[in-house]
């Protein structure tokens, strides 16, 4: 092909199918068999995330106005924090783990020996760019696997920032970053993996386990759903409001474990309703709107969609917020009272900084309410510890927390997923490692003694003493 006028072509891109292969060449080659090559890795991801501090923050600004503070928290902090847990740990759980035998199967020793699946594909959506790419991507090579990276077109300086960095600081032999949109991603579906991370919405999900059922590969699926908080008559309320306000405001309400909506034990609907429209001016004074400490929504779709939700009505009141700039996809922290159980606000995750509040008679209507509908990724229960642990017994949920919001997923032991319309499969510590393993038993038998009584043909006492032993 003949120069441009600005130089020569640039050269095409890998296509799906010869990315894949690369890292699988590598995988096969052993390049991550032995711990010490699974730490190196681990450590080198957690360099660029120090390292290239500035410049991650950076794109995550310029995709949603996140304030640097929540950028570090929420993806840079939380995925360090995650790389040092593994790196911590991984001596202890790759070892094999011994099993008692039963008699039929003595003498001898059964293990479970964790092993790598091969390669997976990690596909992250756009709310958290850095954290939801790369801590599975730790859990991945912490268990010996090759991965391919998808990050999210829609949070695209994010993207390209990491498909810069990565192949720095990682061996692009078994990591490698493919950036784009659906017709990429619909080509890296169509190969055959050993584990597809999925992190988004249902409907994609849904189409993520479609292709991967034509290779028969297992799927993880971190999707979402509508998270109910349940305040009780006896709840803190101040507390209260302000953990809820944090919580669902954090990064604008574009965050899958963000409280969706509040049930509120109608006795106390009212000064909840004050404490949360307080909070919101304590956070972010009396205009979001300039606050340092306030993100953006992520495109013109999301906003149209949410601006739509409001104008959409169904509530009794705006208690605090409603104000819009489409130029600069601006939404400002809203509360709503009176909301209809029907109206549009309730009948899709929100994924946005609007919180709708329904009172109800008690906590047992609340538990009600919840159980039905799909089960949601995270609960929120907050009150004494009667109503608190009623609601836990009584309701199904990726995760719980009890008095508190969305900390639950700081925690790296606490396995973090969904149930039922909110996913399949968890991670995080232990539970990443082994989403990524195949645990594979093992039993080794001594040649000698080798009784004669397994063995046909089965005589009467034969018959007997099988029985007995199985």
């Amino acid at each position: 092909m003949p120069a441009g006028p600005d130089g020569p072509p640039p050269a095409a891109l890998p296509s799906a199918s010869e990315v894949v292969k690369h890292v699988r060449d590598g995988f096969d080659d052993g390049l991550l068999r032995d711990v010490a090559a699974r730490k190196a890795q681990l450590r080198q991801l957690r360099r660029l995330l120090v390292e290239r501090e500035d410049r991650l923050l950076a794109a995550l600004a310029a995709d949603m106005g996140k304030p640097p503070i929540e950028g570090y928290a929420t993806d840079l902090g939380f995925t360090i924090s995650e790389i040092t847990h593994l790196l911590k740990h991984l001596d202890r759980w790759v070892r094999p783990r011994s099993v008692r035998l039963p008699a039929v199967t003595r003498p001898g020793r059964a293990q479970i020996r964790p092993e790598p699946l091969g390669v997976a594909l990690v596909i992250a959506p756009w709310n958290y760019p850095v954290q939801l790419l790369l801590a599975p991507a730790a859990a991945a090579l912490a268990a010996g696997n090759a991965v391919v990276l998808k990050p999210s077109e829609i949070s695209a300086h994010t993207a390209e920032t990491l498909a810069e960095l990565v192949p720095r600081y990682l061996d692009e032999r078994v990591v490698a970053v493919v950036t784009g949109g659906v017709d990429e991603t619909t080509a890296l579906l169509a190969e055959r993996f050993d584990h597809i991370f999925y992190t988004g919405s249902g409907r994609v999900g849904r189409v993520v386990m479609a292709a991967a059922a034509k290779h028969l590969t297992p799927v993880t699926l971190e999707l979402g759903g509508k998270s109910p908080a349940i305040v009780a008559a006896d709840a803190h309320l101040e507390v209260t409001a302000r953990r809820l306000a944090w919580a669902k405001f954090l990064n604008a309400g574009q965050t899958c474990v963000a409280p969706d909506y509040v049930l509120v034990d109608r006795t106390v609907e009212e000064p909840l309703l004050r404490a949360l429209a307080d909070a919101v001016r304590r956070f972010y004074g009396p205009d979001p709107r300039v606050s340092r400490d306030y993100a953006r929504i992520v495109d013109e779709a999301h906003f149209a969609r949410l601006t739509g939700l409001l104008d959409a009505g169904g509530y009794r009141e705006v208690v605090v917020g409603g104000e819009r700039d489409r130029a600069t996809r601006y939404l400002a922290p809203t509360v709503l009272a009176g909301v209809d159980p029907g109206a549009a606000v309730m009948a899709e995750e929100v994924f946005g900084p609007i919180l709708p509040v329904l009172a109800v008679d008690d906590v047992d209507e609340a538990v009600a309410f919840v159980n039905q509908r799909d089960k949601p990724l995270a609960l929120y229960a907050f009150g004494g510890q009667a109503a608190t642990d009623r609601v836990v017994e009584r309701t199904s949920a990726g995760g719980v927390c009890v008095n508190h919001a969305v900390l639950q997923v700081a925690v790296p032991e606490l396995p973090f997923g969904g149930v039922g319309e909110s996913g399949i499969g968890a991670y995080h510590g232990r539970a990443g490692f082994e989403r990524f393993s195949h645990l594979k038993p093992v039993l080794s038998k001594p040649v000698r003694p080798d009784p004669p009584v397994l063995y046909p043909p089965y005589s009467r006492l034969k018959r007997w003493l099988l029985r007995r032993a199985v």
